[in-house]
């Protein structure tokens, strides 16, 4: 469940100083509006009507030159598939808007069974921030993921897990999209197209063209022992064996 640990209000027509937070904070804009400024140079700016969802340990001010009135609330750990700070937009009938208020009532009343409540309307917000967030084509970070693959499957010093894990977003999450949409894993995309490479290259090592350390370090494999157990294991023959086959 994900817990509210505090809500407030805050109105305010002047800057707000640098600070940070050991949780989750999740602002809701109900009137004006304002800017986000992160340590790390990223500006998020928001409107009534959006939310920002702000990482713990993250130092950031908050800006405005006509003002702002916002809800703010402070969760341990959300279940939120990202990692850096974000603004997503409430739907048309306010369904965010309304949860952070009901969540600001509840956290001021004595309501014998009030965690309860919070809690639910915790996941509540939580499942709208994610949702109007992702109903956006989720297909760039996957398409960043591919892109990357592409670019660097020859080079045996490319480090497919860390190069997912730089990405701001869950690094299961992101493995999951890229399945959902690709039909595989992104290791089993990079091996596929070291795979492919590597057939086309012992294709012209029958001819005496490439060695197999060669193919082996041209499709991205440090170890030739290593890239021949997995070039066996799919094509079910050696890569020694293939190139002969092609001579």
């Amino acid at each position: 469940m994900n817990t509210i640990h505090f809500v407030g209000e805050l109105t305010r027509t002047m800057d707000v100083r640098w600070h940070s937070h050991d949780e989750w904070e999740l602002v809701y804009c109900t009137g004006g509006e304002g800017c986000f400024h992160f340590e790390n140079g990223l500006t998020v700016n928001y409107h009534q009507g959006q939310a920002v969802a702000i990482p713990p340990h993250e130092l950031h001010t908050n800006s405005s030159e006509g003002g702002f009135s916002n809800i703010y609330l402070n969760m341990e750990t959300p279940a939120f598939p990202y990692r850096t700070a974000f603004m997503v937009s409430d739907d048309a009938q306010g369904h965010m808007g309304i949860a952070f208020s009901q969540a600001r009532f509840y956290f001021l009343s004595d309501l014998k069974r009030r965690e309860l409540v919070l809690g639910a309307l915790g996941d509540l917000i939580i499942s709208y921030m994610i949702l109007f967030r992702d109903n956006r084509d989720f297909s760039g970070p996957v398409e960043d993921i591919r892109s990357l693959i592409i670019q660097n499957f020859a080079d045996p010093t490319f480090q497919l897990d860390e190069a997912i894990r730089s990405m701001p977003f869950n690094y299961d999450y992101l493995r999951k999209q890229f399945q959902e949409k690709i039909g595989l894993t992104p290791l089993k995309y990079l091996t596929n197209l070291r795979m492919k490479k590597a057939k086309s290259m012992l294709s012209a090592a029958g001819s005496g063209e490439h060695s197999i350390a060669e193919v082996a370090e041209s499709c991205g494999f440090r170890d030739a022992l290593y890239f021949s157990r997995v070039f066996k294991k799919i094509y079910g023959c050696s890569p020694s064996d293939f190139a002969a086959e092609e001579k």
